[in-house]
């Protein structure tokens, strides 16, 4: 049984279907992708699995329960944690109190006995960015809010961590960390959910990826098998690349694909 299950998801806005019968999974201690091109349906899915948007049909699981109309802070208290594609930092608070914050709120009733100063620390030091404890959120660089992000996530110690956009603002060098990072967080059983636009780095870490399109599922399957997928080549660049004799040249695929998708 898989960690997540996503089973014939539906999500319709008036005349539009922005989620059209998507079922996936994601499993515990693996990396799973889920990309496609802009407006392909990724956020609205992670909004329904996460709880703040109720399918217009379809079901969510997650841990052998149906969670398809449990409250968000439910779902958290059972072990989901969500960044978000939006910066959700505290701007006028340190980097050290966001995080206090964050433990504060998923100790409840514990609330009262204040984390100690290394269960901070340590969280900052896993994810790289304990040079800024001390500076406001407001006033760090993109990649390291981002990074903030999953520090505050990770006070929860959840299961699943739906991850949505999380390299963004992140170097080449830091990049790489937080590929390591990733799967450090899948190697202690773990499950993570990635929407990403560096195809390089969904492509280096991913186990699993599966790619929207208008909503719909349209591919499965390892990073290789993805690569050379004429529905994605199709989905992400308006064509896929066929030689004259029918066969297929994919080397330049993936420098395209994160082009075209970063633009």
């Amino acid at each position: 049984m898989s960690l997540l299950e996503v089973d014939d998801v539906v999500v319709q806005f008036g005349g539009v279907t922005a989620v059209n019968h998507a079922t996936f999974t994601a499993d515990a201690g693996q990396i799973t992708g889920l990309i496609g091109p802009n407006g392909a349906g990724k956020t609205t899915c992670f909004n329904v699995i996460s709880g703040l948007q109720r399918p217009t049909k379809g079901h969510v699981r997650f841990d052998g329960r149906d969670v398809t109309r449990t409250p968000v802070h439910r779902r958290s208290k059972r072990g989901m944690g969500r960044t978000f594609q939006r910066l959700e930092a505290f701007g006028s608070l340190t980097v050290r109190d966001n995080v206090r914050v964050a433990l504060d709120i998923h100790r409840g009733l514990l609330a009262g006995f204040k984390p100690a100063q290394s269960d901070i620390d340590a969280l900052l030091e896993r994810v790289g960015i304990a040079e800024y404890a001390d500076d406001r959120a407001d006033s760090i660089p993109t990649g390291t809010a981002r990074l903030l992000e999953l520090a505050r996530c990770l006070a929860g110690d959840p299961q699943l961590l739906l991850l949505d956009e999380p390299s963004s603002g992140l170097d080449e060098t830091e990049t790489d960390a937080f590929g390591e990072l990733l799967r450090d967080l899948a190697s202690e059983g773990r499950g993570v959910l990635m929407v990403e636009h560096d195809m390089d780095l969904v492509m280096s870490v991913c186990d699993t990826i599966r790619v929207l399109d208008f909503g719909e599922v349209i591919a499965v399957g390892g990073p290789a098998l993805i690569r050379n997928d004429a529905r994605v080549q199709q989905a992400y660049l308006g064509y896929s690349d066929v030689d004259e004799d029918g066969g297929h040249d994919h080397t330049a695929v993936l420098p395209a694909v994160a082009e075209e998708v970063k633009a």
